[in-house]
């Protein structure tokens, strides 16, 4: 597997079925990235840099782990935490970066691949949410569910991600694998059942210079445009009485209820 590095840009659509019905869309962007060569490819533009300010720029520190060390190695000792080997081969990284200083990442996916590449790819779901929280999801063939056309994993929803979701849910990721055209879809499951999901469905075009500037152009604060539309979501919710769960840090270990002030 050698994948050029690349721009994924699509759609972001959102679906609750119950107990409120709310759905929404809208068109995003991604970077698409081999991890042992991000340097040098934001290097391909004068508008995008590594660690340091720019228009678009890569910043080690927006991602998990100790920043003085590379990618590869962080994966490797996150991996072996969680009782993986990590594979050999390249490693591409599904991503925001930052644009003016500014990037939220709700998830980035990194695709591990052998050296042959004849096995599907080990991912990992990097998830951050709006409390400043973060988890890493390991995905293989240890939570890997029977799929004939893509890669099936499920696994338990360990992070406090919306004040509109209990904490014991399952989390069932269908993905494709990096291509011309990539999908990535999520489901939240309560007792089996599927209540929300998360659909990703972009389209590939190569990393230029000129690709660059044209989809900044078209998505100048890609990243704030999505923590803005969070929080505009969250509101859509909460003004159609959709239930709130209290984050777990602060219920009463006893009780779980809110400690009083």
């Amino acid at each position: 597997m050698n994948l050029e590095p690349g721009i994924y840009t699509g759609t972001l659509r959102h679906r609750r079925f119950e107990p409120t019905r709310h759905e929404f869309s809208y068109p995003v962007f991604m970077a698409f990235l081999n991890i042992d060569i991000i340097p040098e490819t934001m290097r391909r533009s004068a508008i995008s840099s590594y660690n340091r300010f720019n228009w678009a720029s890569f910043h080690e520190s927006d991602h998990f782990g100790d920043s003085n060390d590379s990618l590869r190695q962080r994966l490797r000792h996150d991996a072996a935490l969680n009782g993986i080997t990590l594979p050999r081969g390249p490693i591409y990284l599904l991503t925001n970066l930052r644009y003016f200083g500014y990037c939220f990442n709700p998830i980035s996916l990194y695709y591990c691949y052998e050296p042959d590449s004849t096995s599907p790819p080990v991912v990992m779901a990097e998830v951050n949410s709006t409390f400043g929280e973060s988890k890493n999801y390991w995905l293989g063939p240890h939570n890997a569910k029977p799929s004939r056309k893509a890669l099936h994993f499920q696994c338990a929803k360990e992070l406090h991600v919306s004040p509109f979701m209990a904490m014991p849910l399952e989390y069932q990721f269908v993905l494709t694998p990096p291509d011309e055209a990539l999908m990535v879809h999520m489901n939240t499951l309560d007792a089996g059942h599927s209540f929300f999901d998360a659909t990703l469905t972009l389209q590939r075009q190569p990393w230029t210079a000129a690709s660059l500037t044209r989809t900044l152009l078209r998505f100048p604060f890609i990243t704030a445009k999505v923590i803005a539309a969070i929080h505009w979501q969250a509101l859509r919710l909460w003004w159609k009485g959709t239930p709130v769960h209290t984050h777990p840090a602060r219920r009463s270990p006893a009780t779980g209820e809110v400690p009083h002030p």
